[in-house]
């Protein structure tokens, strides 16, 4: 069965068919799929049925997995992170954010299961930061050139969300250690498609490091809401055996919390990228 794409938006965003991810990848498949999601930054499945160490396995085609530092993990698949609003704090999702930029080399890319959805709303959206940035005049794109942000975790990781029990403070402490605040490029090169792209979210990033506070705010306030307008993005309305799969290069996203008290469980698993530049 050949592989078949439908797009969804002029900026990002594609359906893929004929293809059963809980089956074994062969390379010209993962191929396929890595030259579409250079091309179209999010892709998404339906159908599908997988289980965690399949959803591990597919994830691991594309290179090495991250563990999250605070989230909790199936038990024997620690790759695999669990969202689940009847054990987690997941204000954090409902921000635009690029996941883990609070580490040298962020990820390449995130393979996202739905497990559990509500009846109805716990929409996610993508926004594409090579459309933000192909959208901001050259000047603007030249001054951008050559700065630099600071990305931290504790933005969106608060202490007193994620500290409240002995051993969670142990945990955010030593995470505190072994992650202290990073600086990356605002402007960032794709590594494969030389694309350039906006790398600033309101999920991590904290200043532009050249500036003064007053206009690092400034601006930074300005790219956070340029980043989020709706020509950018495209929206999914999850359903059960929905998987998506996207650049965590060139993208943010914005998990909808407009369903609570339902219960919503995803499984994500987080794939290593490079050093931006």
């Amino acid at each position: 069965m050949s592989l078949h794409f439908t797009r969804l938006s002029p900026a990002l965003g594609a359906i893929v068919s004929g293809i059963d991810l809980a089956q074994p990848l062969d390379s010209a498949r993962q191929q396929a799929l890595s030259a579409a999601l250079l091309q179209h930054q999010v892709l998404f499945f339906r159908n599908q049925d997988l289980n965690p160490q399949q959803q591990r396995d597919f994830a691991a085609w594309f290179g090495d997995l991250h563990i999250h530092p605070l989230y909790p993990k199936i038990e024997d698949t620690p790759q695999i992170m669990v969202l689940d609003t009847a054990l987690n704090d997941l204000r954090d999702n409902a921000i635009w954010h690029t996941d883990v930029t609070f580490i040298d080399t962020p990820p390449l890319g995130s393979v996202l299961v739905a497990r559990q959805l509500p009846e109805y709303g716990g929409d996610t959206l993508w926004a594409s930061g090579t459309a933000a940035y192909a959208a901001l005049s050259p000047r603007l794109q030249q001054l951008l050139e050559g700065l630099t942000a600071t990305h931290d975790f504790t933005k969106s990781f608060p202490l007193e969300r994620f500290g409240h029990t002995p051993e969670a403070l142990a945990n955010y402490e030593a995470t505190r250690r072994r992650t202290p605040p990073v600086n990356h490029p605002v402007i960032r090169t794709h590594p494969v498609s030389g694309d350039k792209a906006l790398f600033v979210s309101d999920g991590f990033t904290t200043r532009i490091n050249e500036l003064p506070p007053a206009e690092s705010d400034a601006l930074l306030a300005f790219l956070f809401a340029h980043f989020a307008k709706p020509e950018f993005s495209v929206r999914w309305r999850w359903q059960p055996g929905d998987i998506a799969f996207w650049d965590n290069r060139v993208t943010q996203h914005y998990a909808v919390d407009d369903y609570r008290p339902a219960h919503r469980i995803m499984h994500r698993a987080t794939i290593l990228g490079d050093k931006p530049f």
